[in-house]
C-alpha cells in the first residue's frame, strides 16, 4: 500500500511540473522561439522569418514573456538604424535538449502517421 502511495505522490509531483513547465512555455509559439535561438543569437526579423506564421505583434508579445521568465535575454545595439538582437539565457539553454527530443518525436510520428 505504501508503494502505490508513493506512486501517486510522485505522478502528482510530475504533473505539476509538466503544468509549470507549460505555463512558461505553453501557447501555440514559444517552442518554435525557443528552437530558433537554439540556433543562436538572432535578430527580431530573423526570428519572425523563422518562425512561420506569427505577426510581429504577436512575437514582441512572446519574446516579453519569456524574457520575464528568464528564457531570452534581450540586447539593443547602438546602430542607425537601432538593432535589437535576441539569445537564449543560460536557463534558456536548458531548454535545448527538451526541443531536440520534441523534434526527434516529431520526427518518428511524422514518419508514423505519414509514411515520409
Amino acid at each position: 500500500m505504501a508503494e502505490i502511495k508513493h506512486e501517486h505522490e510522485a505522478c502528482k509531483k510530475t504533473i505539476l511540473a509538466v503544468h509549470d513547465a507549460m505555463d512558461v512555455l505553453g501557447g501555440k509559439w514559444k517552442i518554435s522561439i525557443v528552437a530558433s535561438l537554439g540556433f543562436g543569437k538572432k535578430r527580431y526579423s530573423e526570428i519572425l522569418k523563422d518562425v512561420t506564421g506569427i505577426s510581429g505583434k504577436m512575437l514582441s508579445r512572446e519574446l516579453k514573456d519569456m524574457e520575464a521568465n528568464l528564457l531570452v535575454n534581450r540586447y539593443v545595439i547602438d546602430t542607425k538604424p537601432v538593432t535589437v538582437e535576441y539569445e537564449l539565457t543560460p536557463y534558456g539553454h536548458k531548454l535545448k535538449s527538451v526541443i531536440k527530443n520534441l523534434a526527434d518525436w516529431g520526427n518518428l510520428h511524422r514518419k508514423t502517421i505519414m509514411g515520409k
